[in-house]
């Protein structure tokens, strides 16, 4: 019986702090065991704000090295880049005529980033070129976090209003929702998420982070004014997302937590939360110093040909629904 296929993408920079990593990425890895993957960094989608040409080149290979030191495989996933399949992109005019306007005005992400970058038309149909991203490769599931799930919801929609004006040409791709990890805070506000574009860069960890950093920005964390290391996000949102952090790197349970450092006062616990991050990220941190640019490189444009190879004859199938086929 075939695998069914899986595509997802991540945003060219290195800069993953540990939101990205434990909420959807390690998530990437496991799923190579089951599922027919596809992963990309979506570099197309990057350009629709301001990029240093020079800088952006430097982020892209970073992002491939950090997939790659993850531990996503390209002998078991495909990976590229974006770019260098230009199917993601034909696919995305087509279904940009397809796309309602007032189905992309709804789009919460694009207010969002409007508000700081300002608008601009690739922007505005970045959930279409997304849509594009999934259906080119008839992708059957795509893991979503909870911001993405509107996304994906356009995504089926213009699946459904291609097939029922053309004929069946796309499957209506299916979430999956990570079963941990899908809530990780700021460090220096645990109501909002962890973010690289917080300007105060205490409320986060990056993977790519020294041991030093780690344990700095750990220990300064924003608990409560009490000392019981309790999961209770409601009053000690806080602590919870460090209990969080904890149990997803050591395995342990809420209660294994609570029983080990209920008592024990905050110092001791965030001590303890530093180290097993530190230890946690630390193969990572070795596999990525010792990656080769060049390899990387070559890895990523053989991974590209591949992904053309599979995009032409479903590009074809598109091509041949609506008219624009040799």
């Amino acid at each position: 019986m075939a695998r069914q296929r899986v595509f997802s993408g991540i945003q060219p920079t290195g800069n993953i702090h540990l939101g990205n990593y434990l909420g959807a990425l390690r998530n990437w890895v496991a799923l190579q065991a089951d599922y027919d993957c596809i992963y990309c960094v979506v570099d197309l989608h990057a350009i629709t704000v301001p990029q240093d040409p020079a800088a952006f080149l430097v982020e892209r290979g970073n992002a491939a090295k950090v997939l790659l030191a993850m531990g996503v495989d390209p002998r078991r996933s495909l990976l590229y880049y974006q770019s260098r399949v230009p199917q993601h992109a034909e696919l995305a005019w087509i279904l940009s005529t397809i796309a309602s306007t007032g189905q992309l005005n709804r789009m919460t992400q694009f207010k969002e980033k409007a508000d700081k970058a300002g608008s601009n038309l690739g922007l505005y149909s970045y959930p279409v070129l997304m849509a594009a991203d999934i259906l080119l490769f008839r992708a059957d599931a795509v893991p979503v976090g909870e911001d993405q799930k509107q996304h994906l919801e356009l995504t089926r929609d213009l699946a459904e209003r291609f097939n029922a004006r053309f004929g069946e040409e796309f499957p209506l791709p299916e979430p999956i929702i990570p079963k941990t990890g899908a809530r990780v805070m700021s460090l220096q506000d645990p109501t909002a998420k962890m973010s690289k574009s917080d300007p105060d860069p205490a409320g986060r960890v990056l993977i790519l982070d020294d041991p030093a950093t780690i344990r700095r920005r750990v220990k300064r964390a924003v608990t409560d004014s009490e000392t019981e290391v309790r999961y209770d996000w409601e009053k000690k949102a806080g602590i919870a997302n460090l209990m969080e952090v904890y149990s997803l790197f050591t395995g342990a349970s809420m209660q294994q937590i609570e029983a080990e450092f209920g008592s024990g006062g905050y110092g001791r616990f965030k001590e303890a939360v530093a180290e097993a991050v530190v230890a946690g990220l630390a193969p990572f941190r070795e596999a990525y110093d010792a990656l080769d640019d060049a390899a990387v490189h070559r890895i990523m444009e053989e991974g590209a040909v591949a992904a053309r190879d599979r995009a032409v004859p479903f590009m074809e199938g598109v091509f041949r629904r609506v008219g624009l086929s040799a």
